[in-house]
Protein backbone atom coordinates (compact mmCIF):
# COMPACT_ATOMS: atom_id res chain seq x y z
CA UNK A 1 0.00 0.00 0.00
CA UNK A 2 1.36 3.34 -0.95
CA UNK A 3 0.11 6.47 0.41
CA UNK A 4 1.58 9.95 1.20
CA UNK A 5 0.62 12.24 4.43
CA UNK A 6 0.99 16.64 3.88
CA UNK A 7 0.90 18.45 6.47
CA UNK A 8 -1.81 20.63 6.41
CA UNK A 9 -0.47 22.48 9.18
CA UNK A 10 2.03 25.47 8.57
CA UNK A 11 3.80 28.17 10.36
CA UNK A 12 1.68 31.84 10.26
CA UNK A 13 2.64 34.11 7.85
CA UNK A 14 2.20 38.00 7.21
CA UNK A 15 0.22 39.75 4.65
CA UNK A 16 3.15 39.68 2.11
CA UNK A 17 3.67 35.93 2.77
CA UNK A 18 6.41 35.82 4.56
CA UNK A 19 6.65 34.83 8.43
CA UNK A 20 7.21 37.44 11.11
CA UNK A 21 11.08 37.05 12.28
CA UNK A 22 9.92 36.87 16.32
CA UNK A 23 7.01 33.87 15.38
CA UNK A 24 8.81 31.90 12.99
CA UNK A 25 10.48 29.00 14.93
CA UNK A 26 7.75 28.62 17.51
CA UNK A 27 5.54 28.26 14.37
CA UNK A 28 7.07 26.05 12.95
CA UNK A 29 7.91 24.08 15.99
CA UNK A 30 3.83 23.91 16.63
CA UNK A 31 3.37 22.51 13.11
CA UNK A 32 5.65 19.72 13.12
CA UNK A 33 4.15 18.88 16.62
CA UNK A 34 0.28 18.79 15.18
CA UNK A 35 1.62 17.08 11.50
CA UNK A 36 3.50 14.34 14.15
CA UNK A 37 -0.13 13.78 15.88
CA UNK A 38 -1.42 13.41 12.04
CA UNK A 39 0.73 11.22 11.22
CA UNK A 40 0.69 8.54 14.29
CA UNK A 41 -3.60 8.76 13.88
CA UNK A 42 -2.87 7.74 10.30
CA UNK A 43 -0.89 4.92 11.26
CA UNK A 44 -2.74 3.44 14.09
CA UNK A 45 -5.74 3.30 11.83
CA UNK A 46 -3.57 1.59 9.67
CA UNK A 47 -2.11 -0.79 11.71
CA UNK A 48 -5.49 -1.65 13.42
CA UNK A 49 -7.44 -1.77 9.84
CA UNK A 50 -5.54 -5.08 10.32
CA UNK A 51 -5.69 -6.44 13.41
CA UNK A 52 -9.79 -7.92 13.58
CA UNK A 53 -10.01 -10.94 15.63
CA UNK A 54 -10.67 -14.03 13.76
CA UNK A 55 -14.29 -15.09 13.82
CA UNK A 56 -15.84 -18.67 12.53
CA UNK A 57 -18.77 -20.02 10.29
CA UNK A 58 -21.84 -20.71 12.06
CA UNK A 59 -22.11 -24.71 11.86
CA UNK A 60 -25.25 -25.93 10.70
CA UNK A 61 -28.00 -27.79 13.01
CA UNK A 62 -26.79 -31.27 11.54
CA UNK A 63 -23.26 -30.34 11.66
CA UNK A 64 -19.97 -31.73 13.12
CA UNK A 65 -17.15 -31.04 15.17
CA UNK A 66 -13.76 -32.82 15.60
CA UNK A 67 -12.45 -33.04 18.94
CA UNK A 68 -8.82 -33.86 18.19
CA UNK A 69 -5.86 -34.18 21.14
CA UNK A 70 -4.71 -36.63 23.45
CA UNK A 71 -5.89 -37.95 27.24
CA UNK A 72 -7.50 -34.55 28.01
CA UNK A 73 -9.84 -34.82 24.69
CA UNK A 74 -9.90 -38.50 25.16
CA UNK A 75 -11.69 -38.06 29.34
CA UNK A 76 -8.90 -39.72 31.05
CA UNK A 77 -10.49 -39.84 34.53
CA UNK A 78 -13.82 -40.44 33.88
CA UNK A 79 -16.21 -42.30 32.07
CA UNK A 80 -16.36 -41.88 28.25
CA UNK A 81 -19.92 -40.05 28.68
CA UNK A 82 -17.98 -37.40 30.83
CA UNK A 83 -15.48 -36.49 28.83
CA UNK A 84 -15.47 -32.54 27.18
CA UNK A 85 -16.33 -33.77 23.98
CA UNK A 86 -19.53 -35.76 25.29
CA UNK A 87 -20.80 -32.54 27.27
CA UNK A 88 -20.15 -30.21 24.17
CA UNK A 89 -22.06 -32.49 22.49
CA UNK A 90 -25.10 -31.86 24.88
CA UNK A 91 -24.00 -27.75 25.18
CA UNK A 92 -23.94 -27.47 21.60
CA UNK A 93 -27.07 -29.83 20.20
CA UNK A 94 -24.18 -30.67 17.45
CA UNK A 95 -22.37 -34.19 16.54
CA UNK A 96 -19.01 -33.84 18.34
CA UNK A 97 -16.77 -37.01 17.69
CA UNK A 98 -14.24 -37.80 20.85
CA UNK A 99 -10.74 -38.35 18.41
CA UNK A 100 -8.37 -38.45 21.66
CA UNK A 101 -5.73 -40.53 21.88
CA UNK A 102 -4.31 -40.90 25.18
CA UNK A 103 -0.44 -40.69 25.44
CA UNK A 104 0.04 -39.35 22.19
CA UNK A 105 2.33 -36.46 20.92
CA UNK A 106 2.00 -34.45 18.03
CA UNK A 107 4.25 -36.35 15.35
CA UNK A 108 1.61 -39.12 15.82
CA UNK A 109 -1.23 -36.81 16.05
CA UNK A 110 0.01 -35.34 12.37
CA UNK A 111 0.07 -38.86 11.17
CA UNK A 112 -3.20 -39.51 12.14
CA UNK A 113 -4.86 -36.49 11.78
CA UNK A 114 -5.86 -37.00 7.72
CA UNK A 115 -7.93 -40.33 8.28
CA UNK A 116 -9.41 -38.88 11.28
CA UNK A 117 -10.33 -36.20 8.73
CA UNK A 118 -11.77 -38.04 6.46
CA UNK A 119 -14.06 -40.44 8.25
CA UNK A 120 -15.51 -37.74 10.25
CA UNK A 121 -15.86 -34.58 7.75
CA UNK A 122 -15.98 -32.29 10.10
CA UNK A 123 -17.59 -28.83 9.89
CA UNK A 124 -14.46 -27.63 13.03
CA UNK A 125 -11.96 -29.19 14.42
CA UNK A 126 -11.00 -28.13 18.14
CA UNK A 127 -6.88 -29.01 18.58
CA UNK A 128 -5.97 -29.96 21.58
CA UNK A 129 -2.38 -31.47 21.50
CA UNK A 130 1.10 -30.92 22.87
CA UNK A 131 1.10 -31.65 26.49
CA UNK A 132 2.79 -34.92 25.88
CA UNK A 133 5.14 -33.10 24.20
CA UNK A 134 5.98 -31.23 27.06
CA UNK A 135 5.60 -33.40 29.67
CA UNK A 136 8.34 -35.44 27.75
CA UNK A 137 10.63 -31.99 27.21
CA UNK A 138 10.44 -33.16 23.65
CA UNK A 139 11.85 -30.06 21.37
CA UNK A 140 9.15 -27.40 21.11
CA UNK A 141 10.07 -26.16 17.65
CA UNK A 142 9.79 -29.71 16.45
CA UNK A 143 6.21 -30.08 18.49
CA UNK A 144 5.39 -26.47 16.95
CA UNK A 145 6.09 -27.43 13.47
CA UNK A 146 3.98 -30.69 13.72
CA UNK A 147 0.74 -28.77 15.31
CA UNK A 148 1.29 -26.13 12.47
CA UNK A 149 1.40 -28.98 10.09
CA UNK A 150 -1.62 -29.92 11.43
CA UNK A 151 -3.55 -26.70 11.45
CA UNK A 152 -2.22 -26.25 7.81
CA UNK A 153 -3.92 -30.03 6.56
CA UNK A 154 -6.73 -29.34 8.35
CA UNK A 155 -7.25 -25.64 7.00
CA UNK A 156 -6.49 -26.74 3.43
CA UNK A 157 -9.34 -29.17 3.32
CA UNK A 158 -11.80 -25.80 4.19
CA UNK A 159 -11.87 -26.73 7.65
CA UNK A 160 -11.86 -24.15 10.47
CA UNK A 161 -9.56 -25.00 13.81
CA UNK A 162 -9.75 -24.08 17.23
CA UNK A 163 -6.63 -24.11 19.23
CA UNK A 164 -6.49 -25.00 23.09
CA UNK A 165 -2.99 -23.62 24.56
CA UNK A 166 -1.12 -26.48 26.91
CA UNK A 167 0.76 -24.21 29.94
CA UNK A 168 4.46 -24.83 30.03
CA UNK A 169 5.80 -27.53 32.12
CA UNK A 170 6.69 -25.33 35.14
CA UNK A 171 4.73 -24.87 38.04
CA UNK A 172 1.55 -22.71 37.94
CA UNK A 173 2.64 -21.97 34.48
CA UNK A 174 0.67 -20.04 31.89
CA UNK A 175 0.28 -21.27 28.14
CA UNK A 176 3.39 -22.35 26.19
CA UNK A 177 4.56 -20.08 24.19
CA UNK A 178 4.24 -21.64 20.91
CA UNK A 179 0.53 -21.60 20.72
CA UNK A 180 0.38 -17.99 21.17
CA UNK A 181 2.63 -18.14 18.16
CA UNK A 182 0.62 -20.51 16.10
CA UNK A 183 -2.77 -18.62 16.81
CA UNK A 184 -1.23 -15.34 15.63
CA UNK A 185 0.52 -16.48 12.55
CA UNK A 186 -2.96 -18.76 11.74
CA UNK A 187 -5.02 -16.12 12.86
CA UNK A 188 -7.18 -18.99 14.89
CA UNK A 189 -9.66 -18.54 17.28
CA UNK A 190 -7.85 -19.30 20.36
CA UNK A 191 -8.42 -20.60 24.10
CA UNK A 192 -5.60 -19.89 26.14
CA UNK A 193 -5.59 -20.04 29.43
CA UNK A 194 -8.42 -22.56 29.82
CA UNK A 195 -5.96 -25.94 30.47
CA UNK A 196 -3.43 -24.19 32.92
CA UNK A 197 -6.44 -22.84 35.09
CA UNK A 198 -8.27 -26.07 35.64
CA UNK A 199 -4.85 -27.62 36.34
CA UNK A 200 -4.16 -25.08 39.43
CA UNK A 201 -7.37 -26.70 40.85
CA UNK A 202 -7.18 -29.68 42.81
CA UNK A 203 -11.13 -29.87 42.93
CA UNK A 204 -11.31 -30.31 39.30
CA UNK A 205 -9.04 -32.91 38.85
CA UNK A 206 -8.74 -36.74 38.77
CA UNK A 207 -4.82 -36.67 39.20
CA UNK A 208 -1.85 -34.43 38.65
CA UNK A 209 -2.41 -33.76 35.21
CA UNK A 210 -6.23 -35.07 34.01
CA UNK A 211 -9.51 -34.06 35.04
CA UNK A 212 -12.28 -35.38 36.61
CA UNK A 213 -16.19 -34.75 35.94
CA UNK A 214 -16.40 -31.49 37.44
CA UNK A 215 -13.28 -30.38 35.27
CA UNK A 216 -14.32 -31.78 32.11
CA UNK A 217 -17.70 -30.08 32.14
CA UNK A 218 -16.02 -26.82 33.22
CA UNK A 219 -14.10 -27.37 30.39
CA UNK A 220 -17.20 -28.16 27.96
CA UNK A 221 -19.14 -25.14 29.27
CA UNK A 222 -15.55 -23.00 28.25
CA UNK A 223 -15.10 -24.09 24.83
CA UNK A 224 -18.96 -23.85 24.19
CA UNK A 225 -18.72 -20.01 25.56
CA UNK A 226 -15.64 -19.62 22.98
CA UNK A 227 -18.07 -20.61 20.07
CA UNK A 228 -20.71 -18.96 20.79
CA UNK A 229 -18.73 -15.54 21.56
CA UNK A 230 -17.08 -16.64 18.03
CA UNK A 231 -20.29 -16.99 16.05
CA UNK A 232 -20.07 -20.98 15.34
CA UNK A 233 -23.08 -21.39 17.17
Amino acid sequence: MNFRVECLFGPERNDHGHMNGSQSLESVRSAMKKCKVVVVVLIAALLCSGCEKPKLTGIPAGGTILAFGDSLTFGVGVEKSKSYPSVLAELTGRRVINAGVSGEVTKDGLARLPDAIDKTDPDLLILLEGGNDILRNQDLEITKRNLASMIELTQSRGIEVVLIGVPARNLFSNVAPIYEGLAEEYQLVFEDDLIASLLRKASHKSDAIHFNQRGYRVMAEAIHELLVENGAL
